[in-house]
């Protein structure tokens, strides 16, 4: 019997795009001959994966799990909407976020790591669901948040199942408090990171240059009204003040109430936590964000399927 070398299943893969597991038991059977091999996988459906892969995945799903100190929000990406609402395409992702959050969000050790009740890692296991469902699919991002003393805080928005949506949100609070109603504030202020999109934490954690930007912007705004240079400098410091009440957490009004800043809001809820909060962190995925998507011709599509 041939040698099945690492070399050989690379080389087989590469061909078909097919998982290592089987690829490598398509040269077992075939005694390594990689065109058999090729042609194995493809009797089996398990070749299918290749094709697919350069098509565009910007639907699925967002997965978000907690521990209690620590979480972690995960994208997996497929073509159709239609793939999201398929039970196993929803097993996947829950699968593979816990696997993410034992991992600490990191997607190579994720990504390796032994996928439950299969013979294959997680990576490959992706490759075979591709075959099997039709579709590509992408496992495209994770983070993880984690506090020494505290809670980790999630939301689902448009939940398509427990813990599966199409947008995650984390937020890490830091006390020593009740950590019931340490986890209620995280909630409320995960739902408020949901609906306001801040772009950072606090004013400390702004780009720089996306504020040096934004003062240019505002600085030519002031100069066309034709205020003098001390009045222009006064009108760029309050504008720059509305504008981190925009975009940053801290200073953003709770869209629950639509009147409390939110940093008055942590401060006022210390007092039934029993202890100072400190807001760590967020992570807030949207799906498909930043995907740029196919214009798709379907009468084209329907034509060339027809023959017309």
């Amino acid at each position: 019997m041939a040698q099945i070398t690492a070399a050989l299943v690379k080389e087989l893969r590469e061909k078909t795009g097919g998982g290592m597991m089987d690829c490598k038991k398509a040269l077992t059977e075939t005694d390594g001959d990689v065109e058999a091999a090729v042609d194995w996988l493809r009797k089996k459906g398990l070749a299918a994966a290749a094709k697919k892969a350069g098509r565009t995945a910007a639907e699925g799903l967002v997965g978000v799990a907690s521990n209690g100190t620590t979480g972690v929000v995960l994208e997996l990406n497929s073509e159709t909407d239609f793939v999201a609402k398929n039970d196993g395409f929803q097993k996947i992702v829950s699968d593979i976020t816990a696997i993410a959050l034992e991992k600490g969000g990191d997607m190579d050790a994720v990504k390796a790591a032994p996928y439950p009740g299969s013979a294959r890692n997680v990576a490959d296991e992706l490759t075979n669901a591709i075959a099997t469902i039709g579709e590509n699919m992408s496992l495209r991002r994770s983070a993880a948040l984690s506090v020494s003393d505290g809670v980790v805080a999630s939301y689902i928005h448009n939940a398509a199942a427990p813990g599966l949506g199409k947008m995650g949100v984390l937020v890490a609070l830091e006390s020593t408090g009740d950590k019931t109603k340490l986890g209620e504030l995280g909630r409320q202020l995960a739902m408020h990171v949901a609906a306001a999109n801040p772009q950072a934490l606090s004013t400390d954690d702004m780009d720089p240059e996306t504020v040096e930007r934004e003062r240019t912007v505002l600085r030519d705004q002031a100069l066309a009204s034709g205020k003098p240079p001390e009045i222009v400098e006064k009108m760029i410091d309050g504008r720059i003040r509305k504008f981190f009440q925009e975009v940053v957490l801290m200073e953003q009004t709770l869209v629950i109430d639509g009147e409390t800043i939110v940093k008055k809001t942590v401060k006022n809820a210390e007092a039934e936590v029993g202890a100072p909060i400190t807001v760590k962190a967020f992570v807030r995925y949207a799906l498909g964000e930043g995907i740029e998507r196919e214009e798709q011709d379907f009468a084209a599509e329907v034509a060339a399927a027809t023959g017309n």
